[in-house]
């Protein structure tokens, strides 16, 4: 047997240092009024973001019926932030 297969495969591994983000999609805001100001506190209180996450990130999932939200979160994805702002709200993006 060649000796590349014989040594065992180990080595650096990038996923040590990944920072994973809670998923938050745009239809899960909808239990929200009106005009509310969304932050981590709020989502885990309503039950939208459960578990250890190191953040939550705005996914475009699904339409968006509330208007006027202020969003505080650490991501988003674009088509996230463009419903978001076609809706009247307001996203303001925090650092880690």
């Amino acid at each position: 047997m060649p000796l590349i297969r014989r040594i065992p495969k180990r080595g650096f591994n990038n996923a040590v240092f990944t920072t994973r983000y809670a998923p938050v999609n745009l239809d899960s805001l909808d239990i929200f009024t009106d005009g509310s100001k969304i932050d981590e506190a709020t989502l885990r209180a309503k039950g939208v973001v459960k578990g250890e996450w190191e953040g939550v990130k705005l996914l475009g999932g699904g339409k968006l019926k509330s208007k006027n939200l202020v969003l505080e979160v650490h991501a988003a994805s674009a088509s996230a932030k463009t419903a978001l702002e076609a809706a009247g709200g307001k996203l303001t993006l925090l650092k880690k």
